[in-house]
């Protein structure tokens, strides 16, 4: 299995965090919501703007890497935390699809998860789409679903998720 190396993101890593979004939506949410929530959405939430606002207003982001064999270090996926309501929550995990099942998102979870403890949180949550294959490797982790809510987030457009936490 290869090294997976998790870093602190920064401001310049917008770029890489915006193309993995980029290159991740299309697979995982375009058979569930249209490439016009798609667009709205990815601008709503990785524009400059937004990313550096989320950087600088208690979010942080994570970078995994796969160490190569010649020691480099190719960037995979990303997540973003932050504390909310007493806990903290993930905000965002995605991993590249050729880097999928190579164990960077477990990575990522963990890194979640140990952020969270070290502020004294007890447990940490997150939202998830419905039809998001994802809310399997959730569960597989231990997240419980807590409930079912659909978001207005805009334009028309809502968020129709599970929330899921885990309590640590």
């Amino acid at each position: 299995m290869s090294e997976i190396i998790i870093t602190r993101a920064a401001l310049a890593d917008r770029d890489f965090i915006r193309s993995v979004s980029e290159r991740t939506w299309p697979s995982t949410y375009g058979h569930i919501i249209s490439q016009a929530q798609i667009d709205f959405m990815m601008n709503w939430m990785y524009s400059d703007e937004s990313l550096a606002t989320q950087m600088n207003t208690g979010c942080e982001f994570y970078i995994a890497s796969i160490k190569k064999e010649d020691g480099k270090l190719d960037a995979v996926g990303f997540c973003s935390v932050s504390p909310e309501e007493g806990a903290h929550k993930l905000n965002k995990l995605y991993v590249l699809p050729p880097a999928q099942g190579t164990g960077a998102g477990k990575a990522l979870l963990n890194k979640s998860i140990k952020v969270a403890k070290a502020a004294g949180s007890t447990s940490l949550f997150l939202q998830v789409n419905k039809l998001n294959t994802a809310y399997t490797f959730y569960l597989k982790k231990g997240f419980i679903k807590e409930s079912e809510f659909k978001f207005d987030i805009g334009n028309g457009f809502f968020m129709d998720d599970y929330v899921m936490r885990l309590h640590f």
